[in-house]
C-alpha cells in the first residue's frame, strides 16, 4: 500500500484560490472542479487530471515515489500555460503530507510547501503555501476540499 492510495478514484473538489499572491490580500476566489486519480508503474506513482468548468482551463498531476527514499515527486501542469512546473518532493508522517520545492513567480525565485492533511477514505485536503523570503514566512494561497465523488 501507499502513501496515495487514498486520492484513487473521483472527486468533487471546492477550490479557494488567492486572487493576488504577496501582497497582503484576502481576497478569495472559490470554484468547484472534478478529479479523477489513478495509479502509475504498478503502483509507485499516481497520476490525476483535474477539470474546472468556471475556470476554462484543467491540470494534471504526477506523483512518484523514489523508491531508495521514499520521498515523493509531485509535479503540476495545467491547461493554461502547457508547463510542467518543477517539483515539491517530500513524504508522510502522522497522516499528514509535506512537500517542498523551488519555483518562482513573476520571475523571483519562491519556495513552495504543498500539504494534505485531514484525509479519510471519503475526504482529504490539500493545501498550498508559497514564501518569496526563502521560507522565513509563507502564504497560504491555494486549498482544495475533496469530497469522494
Amino acid at each position: 500500500m501507499s502513501d496515495f492510495d487514498f486520492l484513487y478514484g473521483e472527486w468533487s473538489i471546492t477550490n479557494r484560490r488567492l486572487r493576488q499572491l504577496f501582497v497582503g490580500s484576502t481576497d478569495w476566489d472559490e470554484f468547484p472542479a472534478t478529479s479523477w486519480v489513478q495509479p502509475l508503474l504498478g503502483g509507485i506513482g499516481n497520476v490525476d487530471e483535474m477539470d474546472c468548468p468556471t475556470q476554462g482551463w484543467s491540470g494534471a498531476t504526477v506523483r512518484l515515489q523514489n523508491q531508495a527514499s521514499g520521498e515523493w515527486s509531485i509535479y503540476w501542469a495545467d491547461s493554461k500555460t502547457g508547463t510542467l512546473f518543477p517539483p515539491v518532493v517530500g513524504t508522510f508522517e502522522n497522516g499528514r503530507g509535506d512537500f517542498f520545492g523551488d519555483d518562482e513567480h513573476e520571475g523571483k525565485p519562491i519556495k513552495a510547501h504543498f500539504i494534505w492533511s485531514h484525509i479519510t477514505q471519503d475526504s482529504a485536503r490539500w493545501e498550498q503555501e508559497f514564501s518569496a523570503d526563502g521560507g522565513q514566512t509563507w502564504e497560504s494561497n491555494w486549498v482544495m476540499e475533496f469530497v469522494r465523488r
